[in-house]
């Protein structure tokens, strides 16, 4: 016993050694956020998004459109506090777990301390992940949690019987949430049970997935179904989908039927597939009624319209994908201004929208439009980070993750595939915005660190 206790504390050193490159990095990265708190005198809100999280997170209903409620139930269990500034706090915390998560599961895949770090660096130093923190948005719960779920399903691969079906059924209820939070995530549920089924795993641990991912789906199905009387996550697939069309949709090939012809394109151009949701001017904002109402027969349109043009379909797809891996910064629409850069200035919220008001009143009466505070903001203005780091880089890895889930397969195969899905859905379901990258990028960082070192082996 006395030389088992002599040997511990003869490793715990060296343990500690081998982490300290990445206890500095993880200091730096917590500094980083601290001075982003200092430097911008509360949490940025943005319209509409912000304000119907906040209001679902109060009244506890599912939101009829875009957003389903997973999001708003981490608003609802800080609603307390009565502060959105906790609420950034809180999501810089779970930057830096993330963070955290990507180095120990790769030294736990027996990389050097190094490659680990440099893996979870750009989720930690990118400021578009920073940023996204500090703003009352779902990104960062999205990607904490598909972070989380890769975690444990990769952990230990060769477990017990018993121990495969727990890190299963965990992972499963973690993709669950992912999926509540971001619909666009819930097909990762299927793609981790086929995982573990093709790995040759536990048909225990894959059931279990599959079973506890699905579990809560089918449960907020039924809540969803209560308020507004249709079986589902959110009543907006179909106009998203059908917004995707009217980028390539020629109705003298689609040949759609009476009923879904008054959704054909009616002349009016627009720069990016997402505007066709909110222009007034589009075929589907000039039917009667709320567009969300015209759900079903968008649906039925924008499959019609895929199944006869698939060609044209993928083109755009393959297009707007294409703009994550720019050199520079690409506005998609034009109307936005892309920039992973921290900035100085003030962003008031508009005003006549008596929905602020009413979250003010009944979550934080503290809301309002942000500003940035000097001179922490000046120090954060010159924070060189180059956009390259985030696209063109990201470009580069995702190849490299995917010659290593061809060639190596077993580790790598799985966060490659979350990463490609969740560069390509919402573009494939709606269209191309830089936010809707970056769940992507920390598992192509996992999957290419994967790779080299695999091949450096």
């Amino acid at each position: 016993m006395a030389s088992t206790l002599v040997r511990g504390r003869l490793e715990r050193p060296g343990l500690l050694r081998g982490h300290g490159l990445f206890g500095c990095v993880l200091v730096l990265a917590a500094a980083l956020r601290v001075l982003v708190m200092l430097g911008y005198d509360t949490a940025r809100l943005y319209w509409y998004d912000s304000f119907t999280y906040l209001d679902t997170a109060v009244h506890m209903r599912p939101q009829g459109a875009f957003h389903p409620a997973g999001y708003s139930w981490f608003l609802w269990a800080l609603r307390p506090f009565h502060s959105v500034e906790l609420v950034v706090g809180v999501q810089h915390a779970m930057g830096l777990a993330t963070g955290a998560m990507i180095y120990l599961l790769l030294r736990r895949r027996s990389l050097p301390g190094w490659g680990a770090a440099l893996a979870a660096a750009p989720v930690l130093f990118d400021p578009a992940f920073v940023r996204l923190e500090h703003a009352v948005l779902s990104d960062s719960q999205v990607i904490f949690l598909v972070v989380a779920a890769l975690l444990v399903l990769l952990w230990r691969p060769e477990v017990s019987t018993r121990a495969a079906t727990w890190t299963g059924a965990v992972a499963g209820v973690l993709l669950a949430l992912a999926g509540l939070t971001r619909t666009a995530t819930v097909p990762l549920i299927g793609l981790a049970a086929l995982y573990l089924l093709a790995q040759r795993a536990s048909w225990r641990q894959a059931l279990a997935l599959a079973v506890a991912g699905t579990l809560p789906l089918l449960a907020y199905a039924g809540w969803y179904a209560q308020h507004h009387g249709r079986f589902a996550l959110s009543g907006s697939d179909g106009v998203a989908l059908w917004a995707r069309t009217m980028t390539f949709a020629d109705c003298s090939v689609i040949k759609p039927p009476p009923e879904q012809a008054v959704l054909c394109p009616n002349g009016t151009v627009l720069d990016a597939a997402s505007e066709y949701v909110w222009d007034p001017r589009a075929s589907l904002n000039r039917l009667p009624g709320d567009r969300f109402a015209h759900n079903d027969l968008a649906r039925s349109f924008a499959l019609r319209a895929i199944a006869a043009q698939p060609l044209d379909y993928l083109r755009e797809v393959v297009r707007d994908t294409s703009l994550a891996f720019t050199w520079e910064p690409v506005a998609h629409p034009r109307r936005m201004t892309p920039s992973t850069a921290f900035s100085r200035g003030s962003w008031p919220l508009p005003s006549g929208y008596a929905l602020i008001d009413q979250v003010r009143n009944d979550y934080d009466p503290d809301i309002r439009g942000m500003r940035s505070v000097e001179p922490f903001a000046s120090v954060l203005v010159a924070y060189p980070y180059p956009w390259f780091l985030h696209g063109t880089l990201f470009g580069v890895l995702l190849p490299a993750g995917g010659v290593g889930a061809v060639v190596r397969r077993r580790p790598v195969a799985l966060p490659w595939s979350f990463a490609m899905f969740l560069l390509v859905a919402p573009v494939a379901a709606l269209d191309f915005d830089h936010r809707y990258v970056l769940p992507a990028i920390p598992l192509a960082c996992v999957a290419a660190a994967l790779t080299v070192h695999g091949i450096r082996r």
